[in-house]
């Protein structure tokens, strides 16, 4: 255990974390997703799982030490919702709430279709797989840089 740590942020996701660059994005999903075929073509083939928590739960533990792109338009993407592309779910929401709390201000949040989801979480850099219920629990963080 290391102090000031949350105690989600295992040896393996902290590496994770720390060897993306700016620019690099973290697909952050929930149960249904399919994170081991996803995974394995991701640029580090990694897949850490944590099927105890939530989304909120662990992007909260992720956001605190993980800067997102400030230079972008969209630092979080989400997966749509099939037949309607601009429906905005709670988990969402949630999630998006917990990004502006960990930022101290405005995140902006886009969505992808599903299939194309899928095909950019291939390139993303690695996948956090989490026990989240709610469908449509599906993100990409784009990582940003620390200028202090």
């Amino acid at each position: 255990m290391l102090r000031g740590i949350d105690s989600l942020l295992t040896g393996d996701l902290l590496k994770i974390l720390q060897d993306m660059g700016h620019g690099d994005e973290l697909v952050l999903v929930d149960r249904n997703f399919p994170t081991d075929s996803v995974a394995r073509h991701t640029v580090s083939g990694m897949l850490v799982r944590d099927e105890g928590v939530d989304i909120p739960r662990m992007a909260r533990a992720i956001l605190s030490v993980f800067p997102l792109d400030s230079f972008v338009e969209q630092q979080i993407y989400h997966m749509q919702v099939v037949g309607k592309p601009d429906e905005r779910l709670e988990v969402h929401t949630a999630l998006l709430a917990v990004a502006e709390a960990a930022e101290g201000g405005k995140v902006q949040m886009g969505s992808i279709e599903r299939m194309a989801f899928y095909e950019r979480a291939r390139e993303a850099y690695a996948v956090v797989a989490c026990g989240e219920t709610r469908p449509y629990g599906c993100f990409l963080l784009k990582k940003g840089v620390i200028f202090s």
